[in-house]
């Protein structure tokens, strides 16, 4: 009886593993067609992904304006309707920003790249002229220089920012937008989300709670909400660092009369979401732009203007803003957005300095773990 049970055993094994064997290369013989449904799937979710994308970055807002609604005791209804009415009026004000943003500033901004690509040959070569004019000993004829101005006139900049691929980027957007149905999904989705957060958060704990033990599931809601305020706070304040340091940098430029000021502006502040890296990189690439399009002098001059403002950003707009609620490391920050920048690109420049933060966090409370125990033992 217990070999035949044994028998029975190994044959039940070894259809198992063949099952298990022809499931595999089925899955792998049919991988293209699982990977065309797993991406059909995902442009169907994508609208509702959207949404809570814009949900997940409103919510502060909404919630901010939400208490000082409530605690508006003279009118009960505005109390009373505080998270329905905080939401329209976050959507309105991002309403107002967005047509702020398409009719004044984008304008201006594609003009200049257009120009800038039409004019570059014609910059490069008055440049190379005035070097050529130069005593020999001039420091702009080192060999340095002299292989970097080589450098630059193998750079086809119209391939770099072509006009025809602008157009497409364009028309693409276009397109996108034209899916008014998804758009319309994406928001629907992410006013349900901000109207129904209370009931959303719940749900979720419950469910995390019935999943883990009490003590699994404190630590995941206590490094949840702590991920979630860092990830947030840094880049939301980031982000209106740039647009104040974009908006100012454009107007000290336009005072000082250089081209592409509104372009150059808004590109320091863009760059300036790159912690160190960023601002040094995109200040150089002004610095040469206005080099070519307006000479020695005034590139020397908006070199001074923007280093006061970065360091007038640094010392009292940023702190203000972003405050010092990540206190890492600058060099920490310097090697978290070069290996972000890496492997993941821009992105990843961008979202170095949150994770390095959560990362610090983890790290610190095992450590604390770790010396309470010993003490302990």
């Amino acid at each position: 009886m217990e070999k035949k049970t044994k028998n029975w055993a190994k044959w039940l094994y070894w259809f198992t593993f063949a099952i298990a064997t022809i499931f595999v290369y089925k899955t792998i013989d049919s991988l293209g067609q699982i990977m065309g449904w797993v991406q059909n799937l995902l442009n169907i979710l994508a609208p509702f992904a959207a949404g809570v994308l814009i949900a997940y970055i409103l919510y502060i807002p909404c919630k901010k304006v939400e208490i000082t609604y409530k605690k508006s005791k003279k009118i009960s209804i505005i109390s009373k309707k505080a998270r329905p009415l905080s939401i329209f009026t976050v959507y309105l004000i991002a309403l107002i920003l967005l047509v702020i943003l398409i009719n004044f500033i984008v304008p201006p901004i594609v003009q200049s790249i257009i120009d800038l690509t039409n004019n570059f040959t014609s910059y490069y070569e008055t440049a190379v002229s005035k070097i050529n004019e130069l005593p020999e000993d001039s420091f702009w004829k080192t060999e340095v220089i002299t292989r970097v101005v080589k450098e630059l006139e193998n750079i086809d900049i119209k391939q770099i920012i072509n006009v025809d691929v602008l157009t497409q980027y364009a028309q693409g957007a276009i397109s996108f937008a034209s899916g008014i149905f998804d758009i319309f999904v994406a928001l629907v989705v992410s006013i349900y989300v901000l109207n129904s957060r209370t009931e959303i958060l719940t749900f979720f704990r419950r469910l995390a709670g019935s999943i883990f033990n009490k003590k699994a599931y404190q630590n995941l809601d206590k490094y949840f909400h702590r991920t979630n305020e860092i990830f947030f706070h840094f880049l939301s304040s980031q982000f209106l660092d740039a647009v104040v340091v974009g908006i100012l940098t454009s107007i000290a430029m336009s005072i000082l009369g250089v081209k592409y000021a509104v372009l150059l502006g808004f590109m320091i502040g863009i760059f300036n979401l790159i912690p160190y890296i960023g601002a040094i990189i995109a200040v150089v690439i002004a610095a040469i732009i206005t080099l070519l399009t307006g000479g020695l002098s005034q590139a020397i001059w908006m070199l001074i203007i923007v280093t006061i403002l970065q360091q007038i950003d640094a010392n009292i707009i940023n702190p203000k803003i972003v405050g010092n609620s990540l206190k890492i490391n600058p060099i920490l920050v310097i090697l978290a957005v070069t290996i972000g920048g890496a492997y993941f690109g821009i992105v990843g420049m961008f979202l170095a300095v949150p994770v390095i933060a959560i990362v610090k966090v983890l790290i610190e409370d095992f450590i604390e773990y770790r010396e309470q125990n010993r003490i302990q033992e």
